[in-house]
């Protein structure tokens, strides 16, 4: 089985339909979108929709902080720019949208797989993992022998050796990476429709369960469009900045 792993989406339909179209073409057969649907971007309600449809056709589907929170009461602590964006996404979903959202799990496992949003240590706190010492929180916290998450808008794997050890490997376009059924690892696939490692090409992964593999793909797609569909939404300019810069 071939699973793409979709993450941090954020109502990009641009690149989330440039991550689909090449997630066929590798041969995908199953699919994992590990939260944060919307947020940031202006078509919540056609990504929501779409993600929707592939849970219908047994798609594993869990909630991000995003997606939590547009079902919530807004905090007044909340930044500006974030606060303003989460209105306008809420006023943009459905009642099935939003009773979608805050339906979704947590976590979700599947043979000796975990797919969750954030850290799998606590997920409500929906902790980054920045750095070792968290993905290690992350990984000892449960008995899954890979871990796929998102939460940081940057790929990155991390090893958890059999004897404790623990090692970071920095994934390459399209590179296929072994991982060794003694260890533990940490999938983080990058970001569908928000990049911030300075690459504005929409990125996620494929794990195959029967070569044990995992690959990273950077997609490119028509970012400008969709930053000029935020600026039309009269979403904050930082949230199209971003789409443009990578950042």
């Amino acid at each position: 089985m071939r699973i793409a792993l979709l993450t941090d989406l954020h109502a990009n339909r641009e690149a989330l339909e440039a991550c689909l179209a090449h997630a066929h073409a590798q041969n995908a057969d199953q699919f994992a979108f590990t939260g944060d649907l919307v947020g940031y971007g202006a078509d919540p309600g056609w990504v929501v929709d779409t993600v929707m449809d592939y849970a219908s056709r047994g798609a594993v589907v869990v909630q991000g902080n995003h997606d939590y929170f547009a079902t919530q009461p807004v905090r007044p602590q909340m930044h500006p720019e974030a606060r303003e964006a989460l209105e306008w996404t809420r006023s943009q979903l459905g009642s099935s949208h939003a009773a979608y959202l805050a339906g979704l799990p947590l976590v979700a496992e599947m043979d000796k797989l975990m797919f969750v949003h954030a850290s799998a240590h606590e997920p409500a706190k929906w902790e980054y993992v920045k750095g070792v010492e968290q993905a290690e929180r992350s990984l000892r916290a449960t008995h899954a022998r890979v871990v796929f998450s998102g939460h940081v808008h940057a790929p990155a794997l991390y090893r958890r050796a059999d004897d404790g050890r623990m090692g970071k490997h920095v994934p390459e376009d399209d590179a296929p990476i072994a991982l060794r059924p003694q260890h533990q690892y940490l999938v983080l696939p990058g970001s569908v429709g928000q990049p911030r490692d300075g690459n504005c090409a929409a990125c996620y992964a494929i794990y195959d369960d029967e070569t044990r593999e995992v690959s990273y793909f950077r997609v490119p797609y028509d970012h400008g469009a969709a930053a000029r569909r935020v600026i039309a939404a009269g979403l904050p300019l930082v949230f199209a900045m971003r789409l443009i810069e990578g950042l």
